[in-house]
């Protein structure tokens, strides 16, 4: 069914709904924003390029706090690094629940770490990164499982022998299996065929929840859920990974060491044992699946599309790409693979590394919060349930923090002296209570991979530079990168 078709759907439904809603109740002390019609909300003022077109339009009009109705429903937005803080730090409890996205609502209906709330959400993401640390600094820390990643990637590549690739499935593989290393106790096989289908899974769930469709979706869910969608194809995209994920639960129960556990599914088995006689206990095999769903897609997707994106960046600019080879030649050398007590020496590196994920903005609307009590901000009450959005590509892109925010420039991190340099405003894991649980690990692929790439090829590309375009596929909650082929040319240094 054609999304004009939906559209006409969702407004007959709508004009039906007034004759018995009238106008749209007043919630607390809302901060301003464009006035809403009655079920409708702000859809006339929504500008065609979607979502975050939108909310960039109306932060010119209304500042950086504004309420936007996505039909019938408030949702506060945030804009700016100031005003982000101030939420999500300043006011971490209050700020500190989760909100829904139409798509994934059905998939995770409030369980597993990232989309619950209250004591479950604490109970699991407590039990989340006390268990993901213990298995990072376990037999072998996550540097080791990285560098060892990296090795396997090397040998991947040196197998194209300098011809043209797609960069997205690698960069996939070798993402996915650092955090598979972690949840199943295990990596998989380049060539593995379920494995690649998982990988494709995630691909499209992504891009997906990025299109203009599932943006509709996200104005009317309660009528647009019933007709066929984007949401109908990612529903069941997750339920063959989570189908993948309890057949692995399972061979997990049968050959359970209590002595030793392998990984997160072993340790998270050993707590439902220990709590099976707890009612109340939120460790159960629902949680146990859908938070294991839950590290496995964010643990791959974004930092692969991170890299796909930075090696896009390095081929539309062999200037920096050459001062990054030169700084690894001074630091590391050929003689030995990059570690992470060489960052400190590399701030060119690092600083490159920062600039790929500001300008990527792979999450630009960022995920969205509830507040947890009726809160006072800014002047205005936000009552307990309101939804809001912290924009995290107004944080990325302030140019009151980065100079040329629309250009990709490395020297946004770098001081005078050529030291690296923080910035406030750089948030691409958001900030506060619900804080990327991935961050370590991110930072630490990204730099190993990064640095093991460019210590043993130069990339090319079939495209002229000047050619090379950053245009996204689609851009929503998620920002999904063009499709672009490469070379990786073997290198020698002296």
């Amino acid at each position: 069914m054609g999304l004009t078709v939906l559209l006409v759907l969702a407004l007959l439904s709508g004009l039906l709904l007034l004759m018995f809603r009238g106008h749209p109740k007043t919630h607390g002390h809302l901060p301003p924003g464009p006035r809403p019609l009655p079920f409708l909300g702000n859809l006339l003022q929504m500008d065609r390029k979607g979502l975050l077109k939108s909310f960039l339009q109306f932060r010119e009009k209304y500042g950086d706090v504004f309420t936007v109705y996505l039909g019938p429903r408030p949702v506060v937005m945030l804009c700016g690094p100031e005003a982000i803080r101030e939420a999500l730090v300043d006011q971490a409890e209050a700020f500190s629940g989760r909100g829904t996205t139409a798509t994934m609502e059905p998939v995770f209906q409030g369980y597993g770490v990232v989309f619950a709330n209250g004591e479950r959400w604490k109970a699991l993401r407590r039990f989340s990164l006390t268990t993901m640390r213990d298995f990072g600094m376990g037999k072998r820390s996550v540097e080791e499982r990285i560098q060892e990643e990296a090795q396997c990637m090397l040998e991947e590549l040196r197998k194209s022998q300098g011809g043209l690739v797609d960069p997205i499935f690698l960069f996939h593989s070798v993402t996915a299996n650092i955090i598979c290393s972690i949840v199943f106790g295990k990596r998989f096989d380049y060539k593995d065929h379920q494995f690649l289908r998982l990988l494709d899974l995630f691909y499209k769930t992504f891009s997906l929840g990025s299109s203009f469709s599932s943006q509709v979706l996200e104005l009317f869910p309660s009528i647009l859920k019933h007709f066929p969608g984007p949401h109908r194809e990612i529903y069941k995209n997750m339920q063959e990974i989570n189908t993948f994920i309890g057949h692995s639960v399972e061979e997990h129960r049968d050959t359970l060491d209590p002595s030793s556990p392998r990984d997160f599914i072993d340790t998270f088995l050993l707590r439902m044992d220990k709590d099976k006689a707890d009612q109340h206990t939120e460790f159960h095999h629902k949680n146990l699946i859908l938070t294991s769903l839950s590290l496995f897609f964010a643990g791959t997707e974004t930092t692969s599309t991170t890299l796909r994106y930075g090696f896009l960046f390095l081929l539309k600019y062999p200037h920096i790409t050459e001062r990054v080879q030169k700084e690894i030649e001074q630091v590391i050398g050929s003689h030995r693979p990059p570690a992470l007590d060489d960052r400190t020496k590399m701030p060119y590196t690092e600083a490159v590394i920062c600039e790929m994920q500001r300008f990527a903005d792979l999450l630009p609307i960022g995920v969205p919060h509830v507040v947890t009590k009726d809160t006072s901000f800014r002047g205005f009450v936000l009552p307990k349930g309101t939804e809001v959005y912290p924009i995290l590509s107004t944080a990325l892109h302030d140019p009151r923090h980065f100079e040329k925010p629309d250009t990709f420039n490395p020297d946004h991190f770098l001081d005078a002296k050529g030291a690296l340099r923080k910035s406030e405003a750089f948030i691409p894991f958001s900030m506060g209570k619900r804080i990327c649980l991935g961050e370590g690990i991110a930072r630490a692929e990204l730099f190993l991979f990064f640095t093991t790439i460019l210590q043993n090829f130069s990339i090319a590309s079939p495209v002229p530079p000047e050619d090379i375009d950053f245009t996204p596929q689609e851009v929503a909650f998620g920002r999904i990168p063009p499709v672009y082929q490469m070379s990786f040319l073997p290198r020698k240094m002296d």
